[in-house]
């Protein structure tokens, strides 16, 4: 799993109220979304913007890392990677010409439980962009030089990582919260994993886990949406694959019974990263969004919530320090990360056990509740202003079953969250004993 840095919190310049008048009636819905399963059975998903001259398109497949053997983890990362190095129409060169030529990117990413890749053209040079991307999809040829090369990346990348102290302390917490668990495996793998890995087991892997079974793609600019949906259906709507096969369900995994502490050594450095947390609600549970809430007070709001005004503006312990939620199709962490000068690594340490104990014994109040709510709400819409920002939320849409009306709901079910779910949500995944805590530094 990858943590980041929060995003700044308050950086709309108007009101909430006047936000909700001006922008909610216009996010996407039912009656501007297109949604269409085309012949194969890919989703595809497509919205309107004129007011854009380009277009985004956006997707994901199931083949992610869950389908690799823990000898050649990074599989996953390593296929997606390698994908636009070469297919059977086009070498390396000529595909990064063409879309040079246009203006256009493309990318694709392996992560845990699908590949994603996500281009933007003008809508001109749509049809481009998806022939690219169908393309490196269906036909890559895994050329020996250029996985030679691309290993060589990979692998200085993960040297990068090893002296890296917060990516250091992020593997090491997935270790001890996800024991045994699928989570707890990185998805760019090991160097030795890495070293393992042939081109054949690219071919391999593209072989049986790419196919339309389970794909998703958002289009979103200036195209007309039956338009859109007729592309795909023309350059993807023919490809079969009867060998792809199904994603492993994920095994149920149980959060910390006790503390957990692990320290990972990097001479020479100068700063200690810390992480401290356990296993959260994943992102269809009813928790959710409760939850996200909740974490916003204890982390994120304004300069970093409670844990922030705590640890680094009041004691002074921290370069950094914040709290963060991640769910997805499983079941994410909910932790807290910090930046320290190593001789202050238990001070902090304590200070945030300290908070999150107040924070699951006694309620926020109305006033912190009040703001965090105004804060989801006025960021909704500000999400929505690019035609990227809104194809990442209809897959989002799809992939948790959350209903093509969500956006709309969205406000209403901020506005129904109580006090009291969240001190009931907070007790229910946090307790300041039954923790996770990894640190990585000198």
């Amino acid at each position: 799993m990858t943590f980041n840095m929060p995003e700044a919190q308050n950086l709309f310049g108007k009101s909430t109220q006047h936000l909700e008048g001006e922008n909610l009636g216009s996010l996407p819905g039912a009656d501007d979304i297109t949604r269409v399963e085309i012949s194969n059975r890919i989703v595809v998903l497509a919205r309107e913007n004129f007011n854009s001259p380009s277009v985004v398109i956006s997707g994901y497949l199931p083949a992610g890392n869950l389908l690799e053997s823990d000898d050649k983890l990074g599989l996953a990362a390593f296929t997606a990677a390698a994908l636009m190095r070469g297919t059977k129409s086009r070498n390396f060169q000529e595909i990064f010409n063409a879309l040079e030529s246009a203006g256009a990117s493309l990318q694709f990413e392996g992560a845990t439980h699908t590949t994603s890749f996500n281009g933007r053209a003008l809508a001109e040079d749509l049809d481009l962009l998806l022939e690219l991307c169908a393309e490196s999809l269906r036909q890559p040829v895994f050329p020996t030089d250029q996985v030679e090369r691309l290993r060589a990346q990979i692998l200085t990348g993960l040297a990068i990582r090893a002296q890296d102290t917060g990516e250091m302390a992020s593997l090491t917490f997935d270790k001890l919260v996800y024991a045994g668990h699928p989570y707890s495996r990185p998805e760019d793998g090991y160097p030795e994993t890495i070293a393992n890995i042939t081109r054949e087991d690219l071919q391999e892997f593209h072989h049986h886990c790419y196919g339309p079974r389970g794909m998703v793609i958002a289009l979103v600019g200036a195209v007309d949406s039956k338009r859109a949906v007729e592309r795909v259906s023309e350059i993807l709507g023919d490809w079969e694959n009867p060998d792809q096969c199904e994603s492993p369900a994920l095994p149920p995994v149980s959060a910390p019974t006790e503390l957990l502490t692990q320290e990972v050594k990097i001479p020479g450095k100068i700063q200690t990263d810390i992480i401290v947390g356990s296993i959260g609600p994943e992102r269809r549970s009813p928790d959710f969004l409760t939850a996200l809430i909740a974490n916003n007070i204890l982390g994120q709001f304004g300069m970093m919530g409670r844990i922030g005004e705590v640890v680094r503006e009041q004691e002074g312990m921290a370069y950094y320090a914040y709290s963060s939620l991640v769910g997805g199709s499983g079941p994410g962490p909910w932790y807290v990360s910090a930046g320290v000068n190593p001789t202050n690594v238990d001070r902090a340490i304590e200070l945030i056990r300290q908070e999150i104990a107040r924070f699951v014994n006694e309620p926020v109040t109305a006033e912190e509740l009040a703001d965090s709510q105004t804060n989801f709400i006025g960021r909704l819409p500000l999400s929505l202003e690019s035609n990227g920002g809104v194809a990442s939320a209809l897959l989002n849409l799809e992939r948790f079953d959350l209903g093509l009306d969500y956006l709309r709901q969205y406000p209403e079910l901020i506005k129904a969250i109580t006090v009291e779910d969240m001190l009931e949500t907070a007790k229910r995944y946090l307790h300041p004993d039954r923790l996770g805590i990894a640190i990585a530094g000198p």
